[in-house]
């Protein structure tokens, strides 16, 4: 895939990621970095498994990438939430 591709792919798992963990967007930035992020992780755990990772610009990538990025979001905020308090 491109670097476009996985950036637009990146964008879409982590902006549904943070909708589903935490009701709000954590920033374009943020969703994308999760996302690409999540992707890896998706990927990662998919194999894991015995199913095949991200394999395009597809929906069943986009179901493993987001997957992945609501795995690295609930990290992220089990790290960062508890620094605040």
């Amino acid at each position: 895939m491109s670097i476009l591709a996985w950036l637009l792919l990146g964008l879409i798992a982590g902006f549904i990621a943070s909708k589903l963990v935490n009701r709000s967007g954590s920033g374009l930035l943020l969703d994308i970095v999760l996302g690409i992020v999540g992707a890896f992780v998706g990927g990662w755990l998919f194999n894991q498994f015995g199913n095949s990772g991200v394999s395009g610009f597809n929906l069943y990538s986009l179901l493993v990438a987001t997957v992945g990025a609501i795995v690295v979001l609930a990290i992220y905020h089990l790290i960062f939430s508890r620094r605040a308090l």
